[in-house]
This record gives C-alpha cells, structure tokens and sequence, in this order.
C-alpha cells in the first residue's frame, strides 16, 4: 500500500514582511495600487479618475516650466497669539504640520512660468492644518496679489483648503477673508486677470473669500467645494441634498464653476488661458 504523501506545513517558517508604504487604495472606487504608478500619473487613481490630494511642492513641480520657480514671503511662519490650547496646542500643532509636510505654512507664493508665460502663483496645501486660512496665509495671499499688481504679472492661486479659517487665531483669521477681498479688488481694477484653481476640498473662508473671486475659475473633477460641508446643511435645512451637492461638476452646471479641467491638462490649458488673458 502506498504511503500518503506528507502534509505540508509552514509552522516554523517566518513570513516575510511586505515592506510598508508600497500601496495606496483609491477612496473612491477601493482599487489598490502600486505607489509609483500612482504618482506616475499624477496621483490620480487609474481606474476611477479620483484626484488624490496633491501637496504644494509637487503641485508647483507639475505646473511650471522646469526651474522657473522663484518663492516669495518664504519666512512667514505663525504665532501663537490666543495662546490656543485644546487636545494639543496650537504650537504643537504647527510643528507636528510642520514636520509632516516640510512646509512652513499652509502657503507656497512666488513667481513663475507655465508654458513660457509669467504669472504669479500661489498655492495652498491641504496637508497642514487642512490648508485653514490663518495670519500667514492671508498675509502671503495679500503679498502675493501686491507682487503681482508690481509687476503687472498674472494671477493663478490653487486652493486646497478642508478647514477654512483657522480657529486657533479667532478673529484674526476670519479678518483674512476681507483683507483678501480687498487686495483682489484693487488688483482687479487693474483689468489683470486672476485664475483661481479649486482642488478637493475647497470649503469655508477660503471658498468665502479669494477662492471664488476669479475672472475665470476652474475645478478639478469630482473636488468637494463650498462653505459648510453637506452634513452641516442638511441638519440646518433639514432636506435632503442631490447627491452631487457640492461637486465641481454640480457647481459647473450652476454657474459657480466655469471649466473642469483634468489633473493631466491643467498646464497646457493654464497656459492657454495667459496666453489669451494676459
């Protein structure tokens, strides 16, 4: 009688580890993928066309001509000046923010070109402190709109921001709203064009304030933009929202919006636009 053929056991055998960081899955359409591949297509998931959050840095990189950048206002960074303290203080918080992203602030302003046109650009990262609008970012704002009133340069400002004003500095936040507006408006009377790019999410005093104030302004597909997020609205109003409340494509069809314009073009049509604006 032959004999049965010996089981096979992996008792004894170590694993081996799958190194950490290799693989993202997309939020939207639960498909994982490989790191590289995924930022080889500019962090936008290959199956769904999600848009992946985007910091400033690689933002800048994939805007502009190849060593054109020249940052301006590089050494603004916050203070603390409620003394704000909650779970962790606001200092630590900046810090922690600081580490995380390599960013000072929630801000990167400066000069540049796209497509071998100037412009002034600003951008704001959602990855520190959910791009919120403090002191510093309305000042770099602010600084970069009076820079590009000098110069008589172009406007782009891509905006990011979850968190809207930031609360840890009170009313000295929401004031950015206004002093934003403001130099806007001077910088508008000058018949120079200003193009605000809205990424996910763009929401609160951001979106209040220099975020919709474009001559022209453009979304990439699928961002979350407004004031108070959908939660917040249906409570209030108590109704049910359209299922795309919200979306840049909801937005584009009322009105708010002018184009949708995919991660992959959004330099060549950047380009287009100063070319024909400025």
């Amino acid at each position: 009688m032959a004999q049965a053929p010996a089981l096979l056991t992996t008792k004894g055998l170590k694993k081996k580890n799958m190194p950490a960081g290799l693989w993202t899955k997309c939020p939207n359409c639960q498909t994982v993928m490989f790191n590289k591949t995924l930022k080889e297509n500019l962090l936008v998931c290959t199956k769904c066309s999600y848009h992946f959050i985007m910091g400033a840095w690689e933002r800048i990189r994939h805007l502009v001509d190849e060593g054109s950048f020249v940052e301006i206002n590089a050494d603004l960074v916050s203070e603390d000046p409620l003394k704000f303290s909650a779970v962790k203080s606001y200092r630590e918080k900046i810090k922690q923010d600081q580490k995380r992203t390599g960013l000072k602030e929630a801000c990167v302003t400066g000069e540049a070109k796209i497509e071998n046109k100037g412009c002034a650009l600003g951008v704001t990262d959602s990855r520190f402190i959910m791009g919120s609008m403090g002191s510093v970012v309305g000042e770099k704002i602010t600084r970069l709109v009076e820079y590009a009133l000098e110069k008589k340069l172009p406007l782009i400002i891509v905006s990011g921001s979850g968190g809207g004003a930031r609360m840890y500095e009170g009313a000295l936040s929401l004031m950015q709203m206004a002093k934003t507006s403001v130099v806007l408006n001077r910088f508008q009377k000058e018949k120079l064009p200003f193009i605000s790019v809205l990424t996910n999410p763009t929401m609160g005093g951001v979106m209040a304030s220099f975020a919709s104030l474009g001559d022209l302004i453009i979304a990439e597909p699928h961002a979350l933009l407004g004031f108070a997020g959908p939660r917040v609205i249906e409570q209030t109003i108590r109704q049910k929202l359209p299922e795309d409340f919200q979306t840049s494509e909801f937005l584009m069809e009322h009105g708010f919006v002018d184009m949708v314009v995919e991660r992959k073009n959004l330099k060549q049509k950047l380009g287009l636009l100063l070319e024909y604006l400025a």
